[in-house]
């Protein structure tokens, strides 16, 4: 699951948010200020940050325009400051969207949910499946070294399954994640491309394929 980073120097409320993105599933580490937040840094960023913008030390706009300079890591701004021109601000300085206090902690989940939907992800140089390979930068499907020639749709689905070969997705996730979560079509497209994408793996003798989920959806099995 993602991982958020929350940095909130009220103890109250730090918890609540927490408790509140941990019972979806996210990985949350918390943190009271910016400066106890660096060290963690080093070792990695996470998915989305939850910042507070009036922090001990350096406050979270500050934090958001030095962030911007080096990654497109989304931001959340929660504030008691209001003022439509600390929302604008935030805004313009490369934050993703701004709550402010007090908010509905379910209100906050929703939003980090469809940010996080829309947010670009980073794809690893090659992905290894038995005689499987996906190459992202280059679109591209190999089975045993030999070229897999799939639609973009049919590799998106593919490296969608392949970059979490464990996990199983809901038709409507991968809806969402290949057609757009504003798509207004039939979820029946997620079958039919899955039944392609099949016929293809099969033909090309790839040890992989894709198991049906009952009731739910889909996922890769190896």
């Amino acid at each position: 699951m993602p991982t958020i980073f929350l940095v909130e120097d009220d103890s109250h409320t730090r918890r609540l948010v927490r408790e509140y993105l941990a019972r979806e599933g996210f990985e949350v580490e918390a943190f009271a200020s910016l400066e106890e937040m660096e060290a963690r840094l080093k070792e990695g960023y996470p998915d989305l940050f939850v910042l507070d913008i009036m922090l001990p030390g350096e406050d979270g706009l500050t934090f958001c325009r030095r962030l911007r300079a080096s990654s497109p890591v989304p931001v959340v701004f929660i504030s008691a400051r209001g003022d439509e021109i600390d929302r604008v601000l935030g805004l313009e300085l490369g934050g993703d969207d701004y709550l402010s206090k007090p908010f509905s902690p379910r209100e906050l989940v929703a939003r980090v949910k469809a940010i996080l939907r829309r947010a670009p992800r980073p794809s690893p140089q090659e992905l290894h499946l038995n005689n499987l390979c996906l190459i992202p930068s280059r679109r591209q499907a190999l089975v045993d070294g030999k070229e897999l020639e799939l639609t973009p749709k049919e590799f998106e689905l593919l490296l969608a399954l392949a970059a979490n070969p464990r996990a199983a997705f809901s038709r409507d996730q991968l809806l969402d994640r290949i057609w757009g979560y504003d798509y207004a079509g039939d979820i029946r497209a997620v079958d039919d491309l899955v039944k392609r994408v099949r016929k293809k793996l099969r033909a090309k003798g790839a040890r992989v394929e894709i198991a049906t989920v009952w009731g739910y959806g889909y996922r890769l099995k190896t």
